[in-house]
């Protein structure tokens, strides 16, 4: 189904467009800093491997933005502050304490609850998005579904395993799910234009219709591991609106470092 470009049509697009680019360009960035600490050298080659790809999906949504006439994709990823970012506050928080060049007191527990829950949730997206009544954004999100097919497969499984390996296993992802979830409120959120993006210009389902699908989804494995699907909670900051944390601030700074360092080479 097409719709009219109206002015009113095209910001509704671009600012789904930032949401979506923003939380896979964070998400990669959070998962770029685990190279060379994952458990073992197999999972080290495979998160490395989605990593990689899901800066591969950020590329698409930034370069459509480009098209449209936003700038330089490059630009857009490295260089806006953060009040203008849409990325969801969970791919925001850094992976635990320290600092990946000198001393990474990473939890493997809490990168893997994140990254279900993020893939999970992105699953859900990815299909409503197959169905959008802008072309492109169907055409990107058919090429994302195969990755991310086998994205969601690995983080299941690695859940999966760590809730039902041993009594301490379990506890510690217990605790980390906690966690990640406190930082999920915004994850379905479309921020303040959710009525254009959903009901007005069927850019993306409902964010109600969303979560529907998402526990769908996840429901499977929370029975197998004999925990309760968590209640999201009610935002106190939404990322979608540009609200954020400290942590994006350091993020951007760390992630643009070289491309700040000479804006006018091409890389």
């Amino acid at each position: 189904m097409s719709k009219e470009v109206t002015p009113e049509f095209k910001k509704s697009v671009i600012t789904l467009l930032y949401q979506l680019a923003d939380d896979d360009y964070l998400f990669s960035y959070r998962g770029s800093e685990w190279l060379g600490l994952a458990p073992h050298i197999e999972e080290d080659v495979a998160f490395s491997s989605i990593t990689q790809d899901t800066m591969g999906h950020a590329k698409l949504y930034y370069t459509l933005l480009e098209e449209l006439g936003e700038g330089n994709s490059d630009s857009l990823a490295q260089l806006r502050p953060k009040e203008e970012r849409g990325n969801s506050l969970l791919v925001e928080r850094p992976n635990g304490e320290g600092y990946y060049k000198e001393a990474p007191n990473y939890d493997w527990g809490y990168a893997v609850a994140r990254n279900y829950i993020y893939s999970t949730a992105k699953k859900a997206k990815i299909e409503a998005l197959k169905v959008s009544s802008y072309g492109p954004i169907q055409e990107i999100a058919t090429k994302i579904s195969a990755e991310l097919y086998y994205h969601q497969m690995h983080w299941t499984t690695w859940f999966t395993q760590l809730f039902t390996a041993t009594e301490e296993s379990r506890s510690r992802m217990s605790s980390a799910l906690e966690e990640v979830i406190k930082d999920a409120g915004d994850l379905f959120s479309f921020g303040e234009l959710a009525p254009s993006l959903s009901t007005t210009f069927e850019l993306i389902e409902s964010e109600e219709a969303i979560k529907e699908r998402w526990f769908t989804i996840i429901k499977p494995t929370f029975e197998t591991v004999k925990i309760t699907v968590p209640e999201l909670p009610t935002p106190t900051i939404n990322g979608r609106n540009g609200q954020h944390t400290d942590d994006l601030t350091s993020a951007i700074e760390t992630m643009s470092e070289v491309y700040r360092s000479d804006l006018a080479a091409s890389w």
